[in-house]
């Protein structure tokens, strides 16, 4: 599908990538990983063309198409989210127009044994069966299904896309490129704006999705759950692994333990012929093995190992004072923004040490919850009381907004950090990996990773007792989260955290508190006990059955015990819904035959003595085409009011 020849990307006599070469093939799910700045982001915007290699090339086959989502983007504010979504459907109206032009043509000629001819029938063939794949007969239910699983509601449809926040625009970017089916698709960091529920719709979609893809992404779970090959970019070449996320950090750490031998090995062997070069380089006796030791090292290819820093490993928060028992209560809590409800009825309690999160789908009132919770935003019912002695470090999702751009990194601590805090800034900033230069760069030109850091660093100046952080680990990378992540679980305080990061929570949290439809529940255990107790195997279920139909309502509230008539009255019913679906059953599959019957004759007209000129075969061909979709839709049906009764 493409392939990456000799690729070589030099920055200022630096290289990138140099030389590196790959496939990838059709259905493959590839997981790019490597260090920040290792040029993740770069090999998928060369692929794509929007920058060119320094050497080498890259090659896709004719009937490649890429879809990209790059981290950040330019959005429409000209229209609503559905007609917007609309434009994704651009290739099906060409295809629309294409198809009725090729049709007119074929109508008009005559010369049905010439190439010309045969080239037009090939052409409508391939118009028509790439309109289908594009889903061109079924566009608004496509739209929405593909809305509603990326968290938006039916009442958002009619929504201006101005309305929406920036998470919510990057996902209106996402449903059109999904709805696009393309080829490929190429995605950078596409879980960063999305919800837990979002992210598993989005990991069900990828998996079953008849292309390629390629994604970046800090999230573990997420890589796990779509990938089966991981390519790792390290010291400007790549390593191809024919594993998932998990199974590639296993292969890795063997692979990079036999690289360390070999490494040993081969500097022990420079040593010894350097010594001997040293040594013997003045006297005549020796001079052709010198220079023959000497010609050896420069033919060398020299084994690189990438620098594994482990030194901040072991950052802790500070010890968190004695606060009361009670470190928050809820009572009857609630929010709305002028007539906008948000959630309401909140009753619990968060005690000294608990380790909580709160989960839920997006705009339900999580990151508002966080800032009532800290002062920030009054309840507009109910109250929450903060406990004796709670002191209280706050992260919020837009860190970066709140600091000052023109700061310096080590400026940014200095300007709050008071007291005996202040000599130990740069340990500080040392342990979530600002070191040497880093200090003294601006904050306006930090990555949204080196951002969330810096921000989580600042939390470090000052002993809190209760934590809450909001969406902490969106744009770092695996081992950032890891440093926090151990930091977090050592940390004796009271941690109220607001994440989509299933992976990061795992082990973290003690109590998960989900947000949704307007109320707060109370789970005991961690985050994937919540999805246990909730009868799911993922939470992409969840968006399912907050749709319950009435009827559906009505039937799992039937009473167990129903009359010998009621009971006979059932069985009837069941029997005529079974016999309807067998009658279904087998005019779809005498369709099905017919429609097999006409791609045989319309590939090739001549053997089967059929005139395609004035356009009536085509038109039956879709009419046939037409009616079985219907007759799907009807067994689908079917098959839905007899589960009613299986249940």
């Amino acid at each position: 599908m493409i392939s990456i020849d000799n690729l070589t990307v030099s920055f200022g006599g630096w290289d990138l990538f140099s030389n590196i070469s790959f496939l990838i093939n059709p259905r493959d799910r590839i997981g790019l990983v490597g260090k920040n700045g290792a040029g993740k982001s770069t090999l998928l915007k060369v692929l794509i063309g929007e920058q060119q290699p320094t050497s080498g090339a890259v090659t896709r086959n004719g009937e490649c198409t890429i879809g990209y989502l790059p981290q950040q983007m330019k959005v429409a504010d000209t229209t609503t989210l559905f007609e917007e979504t609309a434009t994704a459907f651009k290739e099906v109206l060409e295809l629309e127009a294409q198809i009725e032009r090729l049709t007119e043509q074929i109508t008009v000629r005559t010369d049905y044994e010439s190439d010309a001819y045969a080239k037009l029938i090939h052409q409508l063939n391939d118009a028509t069966d790439r309109y289908h794949m594009l889903g061109g007969d079924n566009r608004d239910a496509e739209i929405e299904k593909t809305l509603l699983g990326l968290g938006f509601r039916r009442s958002d449809f009619g929504r201006p896309t101005c309305e929406f926040s920036g998470g919510w625009r990057m996902r209106i970017e996402l449903a059109k490129l999904l709805l696009r089916r393309p080829s490929i698709f190429l995605l950078d960091e596409p879980t960063n704006h999305l919800d837990i529920e979002s992210i598993e719709w989005l990991e069900g979609y990828l998996k079953d999705y008849n292309g390629a893809v390629v994604l970046i992404s800090h999230d573990r779970a997420f890589l796990d759950n779509v990938t089966n090959r991981t390519v790792e970019i390290s010291l400007g070449k790549i390593y191809d692994y024919k594993a998932s996320y998990s199974k590639y950090v296993q292969l890795r750490h063997e692979r990079r333990e036999q690289l360390m031998a070999a490494y040993a090995n081969q500097q022990r062997m420079i040593e010894k012929t350097e010594e001997f070069i040293e040594r013997f380089r003045y006297k005549p006796t020796k001079s052709n093995q010198v220079q023959s030791r000497i010609k050896q090292l420069e033919k060398l290819d020299r084994i690189e190992i990438e620098e594994e820093d482990l030194s901040a490993l072991n950052i802790k928060f500070p010890p968190a004072p004695r606060s009361g028992r009670i470190v928050a209560e809820v009572k009857q809590a609630g929010k709305r923004f002028g007539d906008k409800f948000i959630f309401g009825g909140a009753e619990f309690m968060i005690e000294a040490g608990e380790k909580v999160a709160l989960v839920g789908r997006n705009g339900e009132g999580k990151t508002t919850f966080a800032r009532m919770l800290i002062g920030q935003l009054e309840p507009s019912e109910g109250e929450i009381k903060i406990g004796h002695n709670v002191h209280i470090g706050y992260y919020a999702q837009n860190q970066d907004d709140l600091m000052n751009g023109d700061f310096t990194v080590y400026d940014t601590l200095d300007r709050v950090a008071v007291g005996d805090i202040r000599t130990r800034l740069r340990d500080i900033l040392a342990a979530f990996l600002f070191r040497g230069e880093d200090i003294d760069k601006k904050v306006k030109v930090l990555s949204g990773g080196e951002c969330a850091r810096l921000a989580m660093a600042r939390l470090m100046l000052e002993p809190y007792n209760l934590l809450v952080l909001d969406e902490p680990t969106n744009h770092m990378d695996m081992r950032s989260k890891d440093i926090l992540k151990k930091a977090l679980q050592e940390y004796n305080g009271t941690l109220v955290v607001v994440s989509h990061d299933r992976e990061f929570l795992d082990g973290l949290v003690d109590k998960v508190y989900e947000f949704r439809d307007g109320h707060v529940k109370e789970y005991l255990g961690g985050i994937y006990d919540f999805l246990e107790k909730k009868h799911l195997n993922s939470l992409r279920e969840l968006e399912v059955k907050r749709e319950e139909t009435r009827t559906e309502k009505a039937v799992r509230n039937e009473p167990s015990k129903i009359s010998y008539e009621e009971k006979r009255e059932q069985e009837r019913q069941v029997r005529k819904i079974q016999g309807k679906i067998s009658k279904v059953e087998d005019e779809i599959a005498a369709l099905e035959a017919r429609v097999d019957e006409m791609d045989r004759q319309m590939a090739d007209p001549a053997a089967y003595g059929i005139d395609l000129s004035d356009g009536s075969v085509y038109k039956q061909y879709e009419a046939l085409k037409k009616e079985m979709n219907e007759l799907i839709a009807d067994w689908e049906c079917l098959h839905e009011e007899l589960d009613k009764f299986n249940k």
